[in-house]
């Protein structure tokens, strides 16, 4: 289901008990290629010492993902508009879904192609809430009326949606769901948020989705009009596995890596100021491509306060547009060409040290 980070030493010294226990935790996950043989050496100095050189004499950057990467797939387009809708949330569901269909109008109006919506956008941010707003998305209908509107706002605008996440009730639980609809307007795929928020910085914040939501299982990737976007809700983005997935391979059915990883997410005024950016950037300069991310504009009256600074990173890092705390929507333009100028200019995808280190794609492994 996730990926992992398996370490196959080489070139190192470690103790026999420390090699061992590598070798039994990732060798069935890394299979019978390159055998990895102890080699002890004398004991010194009350140490047992082993070395591991076979793999020292190549880098094998294609063995740095398990399976290998897939290239990179020319996108439908190589340039769009997108639109960050930073919306404020009230207790009214209602209102929130109209006052979020006004939003998307806008955006389409001036020429975005891919809307993106906050994370939990109809409904307040807190446990309370989550079981009384939440919707049965497969249902639809009136039983959904948030991604009924999302539906019908991307079949007759004719754009790609990434909505942002309402609260879903599916089979007895609740999940922190994203909906992503294509111009259709049909769902082309749903992301439940896979890292739950359970936090607990005393005097700051304390906070714990588990106590009400059931984590997702799934990395979601699609294949949309504007290209392959990979999606993360808000904690998701501390993880850089599930982005290096991602970049590597999508998922089970897409046989090409995301051009762009969309985030709708709800930092707080304690971990906003400090790491919202800084993650932002750090995901798209580690997997060189796009990282969109959309926040609930600042409630200072809520129960939850939301940072907001919604934004867009291209591919080197550099952030080509942000919001401040308000309410409002940029609209801002992505030039794919940029994913292959950066990774021309930092071939890190023909640098990575396979004989070293790899990531473990769990899932696709297992499909094979």
């Amino acid at each position: 289901m996730r990926g992992l980070i398996a370490i196959r030493p080489s070139a190192a010294l470690l103790s026999a008990d420390l090699f061992h226990l590598a070798y039994r935790r990732h060798l069935p996950l890394l299979g019978r290629r390159s055998p990895i043989v102890p080699l002890r050496t004398p004991n010194s100095g009350g140490r047992r010492l082993a070395t591991i050189s076979a793999m020292a004499s190549a880098s094998k950057a294609e063995d740095a993902r398990v399976p290998p990467a897939l290239q990179l797939a020319p996108p439908p387009v190589s340039k769009f508009k997108i639109a960050l809708c930073q919306l404020s949330v009230t207790p009214d569901k209602d209102r929130n879904i109209a006052h979020a269909r006004k939003a998307i109008e806008e955006a389409a109006s001036k020429g975005a192609q891919l809307v993106l919506l906050p994370e939990i956008w109809n409904s307040p941010y807190s446990n309370d809430s989550f079981p009384v707003y939440a919707e049965d998305i497969e249902a639809g209908g009136d039983a959904a009326p948030s991604f009924t509107m999302l539906s019908d706002a991307a079949r007759s605008l004719q754009i790609t949606i990434v909505g942002g996440s309402i609260p879903e009730r599916s089979g007895g639980h609740l999940y922190n769901t994203c909906c992503i609809l294509g111009t259709d307007g049909k769902l082309k795929g749903k992301h439940r948020k896979i890292h739950l928020f359970d936090i607990d910085i005393p005097g700051k914040i304390t906070f714990k989705e588990s106590k009400t939501l059931t984590a997702g299982e799934h990395p979601t990737i699609v294949d949309t009009d504007v290209g392959r976007i990979g999606v993360g809700i808000c904690y998701d983005i501390r993880f850089q596995e599930l982005a290096m997935l991602y970049a590597a391979r999508g998922n089970l059915h897409i046989n090409v890596g995301a051009h762009l990883i969309c985030y709708p997410g709800a930092f707080n005024m304690t971990t906003g100021p400090l790491h919202w950016e800084l993650l932002q950037r750090a995901r798209a300069v580690d997997n060189q491509l796009f990282v969109a991310t959309c926040s609930p504009a600042r409630d200072t009256g809520a129960g939850y306060t939301a940072w907001g600074h919604s934004t867009l990173v291209g591919p080197f890092g550099e952030v080509i547009a942000t919001t401040e705390h308000e309410e409002t929507t940029i609209v801002e333009e992505i030039d794919y060409s940029l994913i292959e100028l950066r990774r021309s200019n930092l071939p890190m995808g023909s640098q990575r040290r396979g004989d070293l280190y790899q990531l473990v794609d769990v899932q696709r492994l297992k499909s094979q």
